[in-house]
């Protein structure tokens, strides 16, 4: 008898010790605007993968390949620090590209495997701009620093989505 019960504990054990140590789970966020534009407009905006000026943090952006695939971007930030990124998918008759971060210091975005999609949809002068993302935490093991945590990478993504789309907002609606 004691002989099946160490048994079941040792299975037990281990089977829970590894689901334990699993490691991060990939975090998923979608942020949504309503724009007072017609989505042709909103699209102009939004729509070359070279020019990011519409989000507030950016200072400049530098690029090659247009919105061709494999295209690629270096967004330099007002704080100077840089986030490299290329085109996964670009498709102007459907408003939508993805893209994905394949350069970035976890201190300016706590984030790893980043990857991204913009979608523009019109409904006469109204325009919803969704903004999705998938990522993993800024530290991948197990026992992440706080400000790497699954937590901190939500609340970086989700604070860069709803500011940017407050910008190109304000960009679209007033005219600059």
């Amino acid at each position: 008898m004691k002989l099946h019960l160490a048994a079941a504990a040792a299975l037990v054990i281990g089977v829970a010790g590894p689901a334990y140590a699993h490691g991060p789970t990939r975090q998923k966020t979608e942020q949504k605007i309503e724009i007072n534009a017609p989505a042709d407009k909103v699209w102009g905006v939004v729509g070359n993968f070279q020019d990011m000026s519409w989000l507030g943090v950016v200072d400049k952006t530098e690029g090659a390949g247009g919105n061709d695939k494999g295209a690629k971007r270096t967004l330099t930030l007002k704080n100077g620090a840089k986030v490299e990124e290329e085109i996964n998918q670009y498709d102007a008759e459907k408003k939508m590209y993805s893209y994905r971060i394949t350069n970035v210091d976890v201190k300016v975005l706590p984030v790893n495997n980043y990857s991204s999609k913009i979608i523009v949809t019109g409904e006469g002068d109204k325009t919803t701009v969704t903004w999705d993302g998938a990522f993993y935490r800024g530290y991948p093991n197990n026992d992440p620093p706080p400000e790497l945590s699954d937590e901190a990478a939500l609340k970086a993504v989700n604070a860069l989505y709803t500011q940017g789309l407050q910008d190109l907002k304000k960009k679209v609606e007033g005219g600059s």
